[in-house]
């Protein structure tokens, strides 16, 4: 077939094999090789440069053996398809060198900072905290719960460092985990709140946490484990926990929503459900409470004893035993510990409906919505290829002051190092192609320089090619420091063209079906940052280096807006400190500050997680009936 393409395109034979190859490898979900052929007609190429070419029957089969029909061998399903794009070069220049080093200066001080806050959340509240939460309480620490919930300790923690270096003090972790891991071997999303922090009182940041968590559940539909050990709303904070539409109120408008999605919820009550916390539980699909030490109450009992004078302990006013016999809330009573609770809800996905399941017709757990049969496709046999370039090397990749080629850090997170680049000679300050990440097809888009009219042009083009080609996109960002300044009337028209360019990306990207995933590699400045899939244009995740700046302009790049010199230092300070990734974060304006050497992990659990969702039963969102009560 491809030699015959020769005779039509006057392009060097390896050349064009090279391409037509890298092409078809785009979009390979495109082929069903599902299909029983009744049959098949093979060709031979007979063409010669003399006598040109014809396409000739070989030979004409009405039925193929059992054993020539490959594609409908389940491990040939599973294995994975040789790359056909090219290797890029990673290499590094000997002019590099002083631009390297700099930059591994900078990341090691930042990866210092970024452990120092590792170690402070992993503290949770203190000492005397953790004493009284586990001698007093008889409490299990929440890190210690997650460890009964889920298969292994390799789950991704979205946000860590939220809730650190905020104007009403330091609040660990926002005062709950959340993150995604696997439970019987399915991606779910957990959400346990930390008692140990300020007696698990929710804060606006906790509230914060919490809301997304349920949208990246939602956008991947993923079940949902809630771990409540919950006190309520921080009341001198009321107004900025209660009353707006993304305050506490959404948590449980998300519960009923994504119960319409068909999304599994399972509670397990560990301690105190006060107040705001108790609609957790009560919402969820089933819910498991930890006898003598889990309670569901509105008002604990001091608050009794302040209204009516009657003195009631917490287990007779809201205990296992009460909720279980008396009301709906509560499906499960025994004589359970955290660990008994635990394997509850690992297990609680066996009654969830599973119709239209094939093959031997088991469930997974709380997968009960995932086709057993494909169930093993979730996870690829064959290992991926490993980048040919060290991703330690990222460290000295990750810019400072200046940044190296983009193509440098591809080259260290795709398999094999391999990319298939789309426009090279076009839009240069913008590099987009074809990659994949531990045998996941993906679309790449990174800023090697500013966002031009010809760079937004192209990238405009292949976010709408991957839209259409259903391949997930990958933004690496890096943009401009500062916008592009209007000195002349040719710069004013070519600024005006540039904004119209980045506009219509602006449309592709918001537009854009298929799954996002943001990674800000340097700067996250501007207008040019919502074009790369900022946080406001909703990726599925977005993830900082440590190294990373998020501000409106770049540090020492003020003088062109204020007056004063008392104006520019003053505005200069104020973006070094509110740029800084760990500002950021602890705000909770991204997923989470990761280093750059765990980029390629956690882009490959991120792409796992997104897929999952291909293999449920219903995906399809159902309308509720109205019931009248």
């Amino acid at each position: 077939m491809y030699c015959c393409m020769l005779r039509s395109f006057h392009i060097k034979g390896n050349k064009l094999i090279q391409l037509t190859r890298a092409s078809f490898s785009q979009n390979p979900q495109s082929w069903d090789t599902s299909l029983k052929l009744s049959s098949c007609t093979v060709y031979r190429c007979t063409h010669s440069p003399v006598s040109g070419s014809l396409w000739q029957p070989l030979t004409h089969r009405t039925q193929q053996p059992a054993a020539s029909h490959r594609c409908m061998s389940s491990t040939a399903r599973r294995r994975r398809l040789p790359s056909a794009f090219p290797v890029i070069d990673g290499a590094f220049q000997p002019s590099h060198r002083h631009v390297y080093e700099a930059n591994l200066r900078n990341s090691l001080i930042c990866q210092q900072k970024y452990l120092e806050h590792k170690e402070k959340v992993m503290k949770g509240g203190g000492e005397n905290a953790i004493a009284r939460h586990t001698q007093r309480n008889r409490k299990v620490l929440v890190r210690d719960r997650l460890r009964l919930l889920l298969d292994d300790e390799d789950y991704l923690e979205l946000s860590p460092f939220a809730g650190l270096g905020l104007p009403y003090g330091d609040i660990p972790a926002a005062g709950c985990l959340t993150g995604i891991g696997k439970i019987n071997g399915l991606w779910c999303m957990f959400c346990a709140n930390d008692a140990t922090v300020k007696g698990g009182t929710a804060y606006p940041i906790t509230v914060k946490k919490q809301l997304r968590a349920q949208v990246v559940a939602m956008q991947n539909r993923l079940p949902f484990v809630y771990l409540v050990d919950s006190g309520g709303a921080f009341l001198p904070l009321q107004s900025e926990i209660f009353p707006d539409k993304n305050h506490g109120g959404r948590t449980f408008y998300n519960e009923a929503v994504m119960s319409a999605m068909k999304i599994p919820q399972v509670s397990v009550v560990c301690g105190s459900c006060t107040a705001g916390g108790a609609y957790v539980p009560t919402m969820s699909e089933e819910s498991v409470i930890v006898h003598r030490i889990g309670t569901i109450f509105l008002g604990g009992p001091p608050l009794v004893k302040a209204a009516t004078g009657e003195e009631v302990s917490p287990e007779d006013l809201g205990g296992a035993r009460l909720h279980s016999e008396y009301a709906v809330s509560i499906v499960f009573l025994g004589k359970s510990t955290e660990a008994l609770a635990g394997s509850w809800a690992r297990s609680s996905g066996g009654a969830i409906r599973a119709d239209g399941l094939s093959g031997s017709g088991r469930t997974n757990g709380l997968g009960g919505g995932v086709r057993a049969d494909q169930g093993n496709m979730l996870e690829e046999d064959t290992p991926a290829e490993r980048p040919l370039y060290s991703t330690d090397d990222l460290m000295g990749l990750a810019c400072h002051n200046h940044s190296m080629d983009v193509r440098l850090i591809v080259s260290r997170l795709t398999d094999g190092s391999r990319f298939q680049e789309f426009k090279a000679r076009y839009g240069t300050t913008l590099l987009t192609g074809f990659a994949r990440i531990e045998g996941h097809q993906i679309g790449i888009v990174a800023n090697n320089g500013e966002l031009t009219y010809e760079a937004s042009l192209k990238g405009s083009h292949f976010v709408q090619l991957c839209d259409q080609r259903d391949i997930p996109l990958i933004f690496l960002q890096n943009t401009a420091p500062e916008p592009a300044h209007t000195l002349s009337q040719t710069k004013a028209e070519s600024n005006t063209n540039r904004l119209k360019a980045q506009g219509s990306m602006m449309s592709a990207v918001a537009c854009a079906s298929v799954p996002k995933i943001t990674v800000v590699i340097g700067g996250c400045h501007g207008g040019d940052s919502y074009a790369m899939c900022g946080r406001a244009f909703d990726p599925n995740f977005l993830f900082l280096w440590p190294n990373a700046r998020v501000s409106i302009l770049a540090p020492g790049h003020s003088e062109a807006f204020v007056q004063t010199e008392e104006e520019i230092t003053q505005i200069n300070e104020m973006l070094e400190e509110e740029s800084s990734a760990f500002f950021s974060t602890g705000r909770l304006w991204d997923d989470g500050v990761i280093l750059p050497q765990d980029t390629r992990k956690v882009l490959s659990k991120c792409l796992k997680i997104i897929k999952q969702q291909e293999y449920q039963l219903s995906r399809e969102k159902m309308r509720t009936p109205f019931l009248r009560m």
